[in-house]
């Protein structure tokens, strides 16, 4: 055999043994198991929507919010509204702002601040908030105890001399020298219908009754109001009632023994011993009804005037000390009130100068109640001119 035969059969000797290592090893392998299929990650969960803004609502006061009287009474009712929406709405205040000029820079500026509804409190503010509501069309203005509207302006009352009327009956009982006193703020209409209704009240169970009246100027003044309450007890007056917004005049009441009424919240704690019975208004469901017609889209304008009958004026605490006779006389005509069954303002109704004003048997509308410009006979003295 050649060395070249010997190179070719190892050659393929050596080739053979390859192929068997790697058949060998084939069939050793393990097959490796496939990678499992990757589940498609999950979508990135969506943002919680934003809270919607809270409402925003503003009031603006007269007087201080610790007065006790007006102003205390519509601060009940702002936190009336915090308590009925929580954070769905956003109240703040302004305080002891004067009418006029001032009055229209406050409401102004409250309706740049974000406001979506501005109540102004005062009567005074009428001109003020009309004027500002022309400039900002998609705010709601509401205006207390007026009577001039706009598309986006209204007004909202209470019926205070339902209040004075039965206070007046109590007075007319009570009343030792037959004199009544009243003190004051503007000659108004608001304010006399409260003064001729006290005297009717009183007149309707004693017909001797005569009322005095002071003027102040001012609805929150408690060293003027108590000036005034002094100079109606030097005069005779022994039984007093105020449209003012403080303490002092059933204050004065007392320091002189002498009886008086609390107005626009129950301030029997003030003056135990001279309190007969508390006038009082709760603004907080109409405040609350307001808020949630601008929220729903529902708020229209126009003037709303609630009493007795809806909850919002009342005479409450009266005192232990009146008769029950008088007492019960009284809490049947509040209650008369209430069920719409009798009218503080029936005629005949006749001025201090003698003239009729209201026929026999004729009620008074709210026409005739909102442009009262005289006193009942009975009230002595000539209303002053202007404010």
């Amino acid at each position: 055999m050649t060395i070249s035969s010997k190179r070719t059969m190892l050659r393929a000797a050596g080739l053979a043994a390859l192929v068997a290592s790697t058949v060998l090893v084939g069939c050793s392998k393990k097959e490796e198991p496939k990678p499992a299929a990757q589940a498609p990650a999950p979508a990135p969960a969506a943002a919680p929507a934003p809270a919607p803004e809270p409402l925003k609502a503003a009031w603006v006061y007269v007087g201080p919010v610790g007065d006790a009287g007006w102003t205390f009474a519509h601060d009940l009712g702002r936190k009336a509204v915090e308590a009925e929406f929580g954070d769905k709405v956003k109240t703040s205040f302004v305080e002891k702002v004067p009418e006029g000029a001032d009055a229209e820079r406050v409401i102004r500026d409250l309706a740049q601040q974000g406001n979506k509804i501005i109540f102004a409190t005062s009567f005074g503010y009428m001109e003020p908030m009309l004027k500002v509501a022309k400039d900002f069309p998609d705010v709601k203005f509401e205006h207390a105890t007026g009577y001039k509207t706009a598309e986006n302006m209204r007004v909202y009352d209470a019926r205070f001399y339902q209040d004075a009327y039965v206070a007046g009956m109590i007075a007319g009982k009570m009343t030792k020298t037959n004199t009544l006193g009243f003190v004051a703020s503007f000659p108004i209409p608001e304010v006399l219908r409260n003064i001729n209704a006290y005297t009717l009240g009183a007149q309707a169970v004693n017909p001797k009754i005569k009322t005095k009246v002071v003027w102040v100027n001012t609805w929150f003044d408690p060293p003027k109001e108590s000036e005034a309450a002094q100079s109606l007890i030097n005069g005779g007056a022994d039984v007093l009632l105020q449209n003012t917004d403080s303490t002092a005049v059933l204050q004065t009441a007392e320091k002189n023994g002498k009886f008086a009424f609390g107005w626009d919240s129950d301030m029997s704690a003030f003056a135990p011993k001279a309190h007969l019975a508390s006038a009082i208004v709760n603004w907080g469901p109409y405040y609350v009804k307001s808020i949630k017609e601008t929220m729903d889209g529902s708020w229209k304008t126009g003037v709303t005037r609630w009493g007795m009958k809806e909850g919002q004026n009342d005479l409450v605490s009266v005192a232990a000390g009146i008769p029950d006779d008088v007492k019960a006389k009284a809490m049947e005509v509040k209650e008369a009130i209430k069920a719409g069954t009798f009218e503080p303002f029936t005629g005949p109704i006749v001025d201090n100068a003698g003239k009729e004003r209201l026929a026999k048997d004729m009620k008074a509308d709210d026409e005739f109640k909102g442009k009262i410009d005289f006193y009942v006979k009975g009230v002595e003295g000539k209303i002053p001119s202007g404010k």
